[in-house]
């Protein structure tokens, strides 16, 4: 797949703005995101790009006093991961009982869960605040024997931790096949090879029979709203969804979609306005948290 770098220049800059514009361009479109010195760039299948909705986007913005202009260059494939793999990631460590690193970083041994991550164009190392508090919340909640999936897997870095943490069996999809490919390596990396991963969007979970315990998805908004019908239908009775990639303000949206679908907030946390909400179904038979 071809992208497309879209470089956002902010004026003024900081990162509580750059953090609103990766949300609303991530809305149209945009997949992967990274600070630059003045903004942001995106990137977004080349098949995807429309200007005139990055315009709109932009002349939308929901803060006031904030100029953002910005140029569109093409990816060559070659340098595609290349440029991220030189990079890397710095390691991170959440909590007591997670560390997270790439392949150059040696892993610790006083955590329960130390994650190797090599460095991809797909999102999820635990540094943005979303991805973190799903990961800490995941040592929370009871993992042994149950089923998962892991929605909009990225990196894959949530569904190896559930495996890690005993889970029976984890099913992880994306609509990106380079976030599949880099899940599968990551995946191989800690040894968690029997995690299922799909290529494609909600629908690779219409024929899922009504088994799972647990459902993760880290996407925007939008996104999340369209598709959170059909996780759903994948839960069984005490199931619970674990949803983040929206800001504080969304939540009220996000509840009231659940409440639709007969399901209720048991943990909400935030994070620099990021927001991840803990459902469970409203049927007998609930899971501890």
């Amino acid at each position: 797949m071809r992208y497309y770098c879209v470089t956002f220049n902010i004026e003024p800059f900081n990162e509580a703005l750059a953090d609103v514009l990766s949300e609303e361009i991530a809305a149209i479109g945009f997949d992967s995101f990274a600070y630059t010195e003045n903004g942001v760039q995106g990137f977004i299948p080349c098949s995807l790009l429309d200007t005139d909705k990055v315009d709109l986007c932009l002349a939308a913005f929901p803060i006031e006093g904030v100029e953002i202009g910005y140029r569109v260059e093409a990816v060559p494939d070659e340098d595609w991961n290349a440029t991220w793999e030189q990079e890397g990631f710095r390691p991170i460590r959440i909590g007591n009982d997670i560390h997270i690193h790439d392949t150059r970083t040696p892993a610790q041994e006083d955590v329960a869960y130390d994650i190797v991550i090599n460095a991809s164009m797909t999102f999820g190392t635990g540094s943005h605040q979303t991805t973190s508090m799903i990961l800490q919340l995941l040592t929370e909640i009871p993992m042994e024997g149950r089923r998962v999936i892991d929605a909009g897997t990225g990196t894959g870095i949530l569904a190896i931790l559930c495996r890690m943490r005993g889970a029976a069996s984890v099913l992880a999809y994306d609509i990106d096949e380079r976030s599949v490919a880099n899940a599968q390596e990551n995946m191989r990396l800690n040894h968690c090879t029997d995690i299922e991963v799909r290529l494609g969007d909600c629908s690779v979970l219409e024929n899922e029979p009504a088994t799972c315990h647990l459902l993760i998805a880290n996407i925007n908004r939008n996104i999340l709203l369209h598709d959170m019908p059909l996780f759903r239908q994948t839960l069984k009775e005490g199931g619970m969804m674990l949803l983040s990639g929206f800001y504080q303000q969304d939540a009220i949206a996000i509840c009231q979609k659940a409440a639709e679908l007969g399901m209720h907030p048991v943990r909400q946390t935030t994070h620099s306005e990021w927001t991840a909400i803990l459902f469970e179904t409203d049927a007998a038979g609930r899971m501890d948290v």
